[in-house]
């Protein structure tokens, strides 16, 4: 595969792009493109901001949101063999569906068969428990023979360590992201620009080692980018949370390449499938065409490639510690919750903000 064009707004974005696929256009705006490169495949990433539980949740319309229409916009000048978007598990599920079905109803009115599946970006061997949707369309092949083809189910406990967890430290009244022998999902930071990295607790680390974040360079390697990919985006912006924003946004590095090795040599798909009705619920993984559509009995796990445990990955024994100020914040959301916590978390917590404090 190779790329023709891309396309996206945010300047410290467009600088990576730039510099990581060199000679490739980089167009600003989805909204000035008149028309679409002939080629074989259309990616489109739509912001989350109002699909996710972290943002405003507008909906598929919302004013972020909203921009895959100009997917389909350009969809309807010039219909591409296939096309495929990428976005947060909460689409499922966000105003009972609707987001989900006005995706579907579009490509159906386009002439689309299409397959989606939830995906958790541990298969490929990042220590980042990451659940995206992917959704598939195609008017010539079919979808189904991508996404449904592998299936390895989901891994028992032995698969992972217990000697490093992640959890996200802004958190703690409701939950916690916690995650073992990974980080939970990368985000993008605040609206204004703080980055928000998560944090991990190493229970055999030294008194005020125990609770640690890992390094901007380590962010990256979750997604599965060498370090300093996002390196480029400095030239444009010194903010701190610029790069964490490019990680958190990204699509992990083994999701692109399992489909685009799925895309390249397809496959039959041998999987359980049930008819749903138009009131049912979103699966975590389906087809349709022509306005019927089926539930898919798969794993989020289609492959394990070799894992790398979050100690191998994260150097706890110099990574920066939690600050004062997050931990104490997080550990009095805590107290206040009704979330069942370890308790040897809670008290390395306890220890490391008096730790912290008194030094």
């Amino acid at each position: 595969m190779h790329t023709e064009l891309l396309c996206e707004l945010w300047a410290p974005a467009r600088a990576v792009l730039e510099h990581r696929f060199p000679g490739v256009p980089v167009e600003p705006d989805v909204r000035d493109l008149s028309s679409l490169p002939s080629v074989d495949l259309v990616t489109a990433g739509f912001p989350c901001t109002d699909l996710s539980q972290a943002g405003g949740t507008g909906g598929i319309t919302g004013e972020a949101s909203g921009l895959v229409g100009e997917v389909f916009r350009l969809l309807t000048v010039q219909r591409t063999p296939w096309v495929l978007l990428e976005n947060v598990r909460n689409m499922l599920v966000l105003d009972g569906g609707r987001a989900m079905r006005f995706l579907v109803n579009e490509f159906e009115s386009l002439g689309y068969r299409w397959a989606y599946r939830l995906v958790d970006s541990r298969f490929t061997g990042v220590p980042q428990r990451r659940q995206r949707v992917i959704f598939l369309a195609s008017r010539d092949g079919d979808p189904r023979e991508v996404l449904f083809a592998d299936d390895a189910g989901e891994p028992n406990d032995v698969h992972f360590r217990e000697d490093a967890f992640g959890f996200y430290w802004t958190e703690g009244l409701r939950g916690l992201g916690w995650a073992r022998d990974a980080v939970p999902t990368l985000k993008g930071g605040s609206t204004i620009g703080i980055p928000s990295p998560p944090a991990v607790w190493h229970p055999g680390g030294g008194f005020g080692r125990r609770i640690v974040t890992p390094s901007i360079d380590e962010a990256e390697q979750l997604q599965g980018f060498a370090r300093g990919w996002t390196s480029a985006a400095d030239s444009v912006s010194k903010r701190k949370g610029t790069r964490w924003k490019l990680v958190g946004n990204a699509v992990t590095v083994g999701v692109s390449e399992w489909v685009a090795s799925c895309l390249v040599a397809p496959r039959g798909f041998d999987v359980e499938v049930r008819r749903l009705s138009d009131a049912s619920l979103w699966p975590k993984a389906g087809f349709g065409v022509g306005g019927k559509r089926w539930a898919v009995d798969v794993s989020m796990w289609p492959v394990h490639q070799p894992y790398v445990h979050l100690s191998d990955l994260v150097d706890l024994s110099r990574a920066e510690p939690l600050s004062v100020r997050a931990a104490a914040g997080f550990l009095a959301r805590a107290n206040r919750g009704s979330l069942h916590i370890d308790k040897r978390f809670m008290l390395d917590v306890a220890a490391h903000v008096d730790r912290s404090a008194a030094a």
